[in-house]
């Protein structure tokens, strides 16, 4: 499934549909284009010119895992939070420490913006790098609310409360995807890095299957 930039009209097509970034959805295509106006992308490359040439719909990416982490989810985590906010993509986290930590501090160092969804009353539960906390006050009920938000998830380690986000992502039809780490749960898309990842995620995001 090949994806193209129409240069004429600042717009991303792919087979004969065009997409608009802030309903995040494809539409049919009215017009026909020039073959010398497209420029073939991939889904990756699509998504930062979208993110640098248009005005898109923050709707959060979520990175998920174990708020006691291992140093090396942390640091996958950290890489996870800067690639994806280098890319333009807003990060979603349960806010906290760990692997929210570590994926936020990523974000924020790299000038993303991260969302912390608390579960708690107040906004200063937060770690030092959620740009904007949001408390909730509504305890572990905010993973159910983490995954219905998120354009997708991605697990990094993680427990129970981690099984738990992946299987309401997976209930909501959200794409969920697992690093070598995280729990083995049906039907998430597992990836062996960060490097791996992201075309994939750049798809999701895309609403295209992950292979596009």
């Amino acid at each position: 499934m090949q994806l193209h930039i129409d240069t004429e009209n600042s717009v991303l097509c792919c087979a004969g549909q065009v997409f608009d970034p802030w309903a995040l959805c494809w539409k049919t295509q009215d017009d026909a284009v020039s073959d010398a106006c497209l420029r073939a992308v991939s889904a990756q490359d699509a998504v930062q010119w979208l993110f640098e040439a248009r005005k898109v719909r923050q709707v959060p990416v979520a990175v998920i895992g174990a708020k006691v982490a291992s140093d090396e989810d942390c640091r996958v985590a950290e890489a996870l939070g800067k690639a994806l906010a280098e890319v333009g993509y807003t990060l979603m986290t349960g806010g906290r420490t760990g692997v929210m930590e570590a994926a936020s501090r990523g974000a924020y160092e790299a000038g993303g913006l991260v969302l912390g969804l608390l579960p708690g009353d107040e906004f200063d539960t937060a770690n030092p790098y959620v740009t904007v906390p949001l408390a909730t006050g509504i305890g572990p009920a905010r993973n159910s609310v983490i995954a219905r938000s998120a354009r997708l998830l991605i697990a990094v380690g993680g427990g129970y409360g981690t099984i738990t986000e992946m299987a309401y992502g997976l209930h909501y039809d959200r794409p969920v995807f697992a690093l070598p780490s995280a729990p083995v749960v049906p039907d998430t898309v597992r990836c062996d890095n960060v490097e791996a990842l992201l075309p994939k995620v750049a798809s999701a995001f895309l609403g295209l299957p992950p292979e596009a």
